[in-house]
């Protein structure tokens, strides 16, 4: 789970263009956060788990 803890990989992770530039957005939270930030509250995407369980299994 290392490898893929992070808030990028969190279903709750939004990305937001503004006229300023992107922001990265936790809608849980509700705050701003970055891309390789941790929290507790980390709830991966489908495909996270996926490739959780793939790796986990031993099949590449």
């Amino acid at each position: 789970m290392k490898d893929f803890h992070c808030c990028a990989t969190c279903r709750h992770f939004k990305i937001e263009k503004k006229s300023e530039g992107i922001t990265y957005f936790c809608s849980r939270l509700g705050y701003e956060t970055k891309t390789n930030y941790k929290f507790d509250c980390w709830n991966p995407k489908e495909q996270v788990i996926k490739l959780m369980n793939k790796r986990n299994s031993g099949i590449s």
